[in-house]
C-alpha cells in the first residue's frame, strides 16, 4: 500500500498530465503542488519516467485484480480501454513523448490479460489445441492495440468505445465460431 505522499504524487503527476505534456512537468513543479520538497519526491521515485512506470503498473495491476468472468469480450474490451478513455489527454501526452513504448508495454499487457481471461473462460470445457489458443488471443489482442493505437495516432477525433461498439456489432459471433472451429478440427492442419 503506498502512502499518502505517494499517492499525492502520483495524482498530482496526472492532473498535470491531464492538462499538459510530459515534457513542460517538473518534479520542482509536482513538489510544489504537493506541498513537499523535491527530496521527498526522489525518496519515492527516481524521476518522472520512472513515476510514470509506476502509474502505468499500478493501473494494469488494478485492471487485472479486478477483471470478471461476466460479460462478453466487447465489455471486457471497453473496460481495458476506460483507463485511456478517461484520462485522453494525459494518454495522448504520453504517446506522444519519449514514453510511448511504456505505454504500449501497458497497453499490451492488459489487453492480453482481457482477451486471455475471457478466451479461458469461453473454453474452459473445450478441447483445443494450445498453438489455436493462442492464436486467438494473440488476433483479439492486437485488434483491441490497434484500436487505441489507430485513436491515438489519429488525435482521438472519434470516439474509441463508439468505433469498438460498432465494430463489435459486425463481428458479433466471430470468436465462438473461431473456438467452435478450433474444437472441430484444428485450423492450421
Amino acid at each position: 500500500m503506498a502512502n499518502f505522499t505517494e499517492e499525492a504524487i502520483k495524482n498530482k503527476f496526472m492532473e498535470l498530465l491531464n492538462r499538459k505534456p510530459i515534457n513542460k512537468i517538473t518534479v520542482k513543479e509536482i513538489a510544489a503542488e504537493c506541498g513537499i520538497n523535491r527530496n521527498s519526491f526522489y525518496y519515492h521515485f527516481n524521476d518522472l519516467p520512472s513515476l510514470l512506470e509506476v502509474i502505468l503498473t499500478d493501473e494494469a495491476e488494478r485492471f487485472v485484480e479486478s477483471y470478471s468472468d461476466s460479460g462478453s469480450i466487447y465489455e471486457h474490451l471497453l473496460d481495458a480501454v476506460d483507463f485511456a478513455i478517461q484520462n485522453k489527454t494525459a494518454v495522448y501526452h504520453i504517446y506522444n513523448s519519449a514514453n510511448r513504448e511504456m505505454f504500449e508495454h501497458y497497453l499490451d499487457r492488459i489487453s492480453t490479460k482481457t482477451v486471455s481471461d475471457y478466451m479461458d473462460n469461453a473454453t474452459r470445457d473445450l478441447n483445443i489445441v494450445e498453438s489455436d489458443y493462442n492464436a486467438l488471443v494473440l488476433y483479439y489482442k492486437c485488434l483491441l492495440v490497434g484500436f487505441v493505437i489507430d485513436w491515438l495516432a489519429q488525435g482521438m477525433k472519434y470516439d474509441l468505445r463508439d468505433k469498438i461498439s460498432t465494430i463489435w456489432k459486425l463481428f458479433d459471433g466471430a470468436m465462438i465460431t473461431a473456438i467452435e472451429r478450433c474444437e472441430k478440427v484444428r485450423v492450421w492442419d
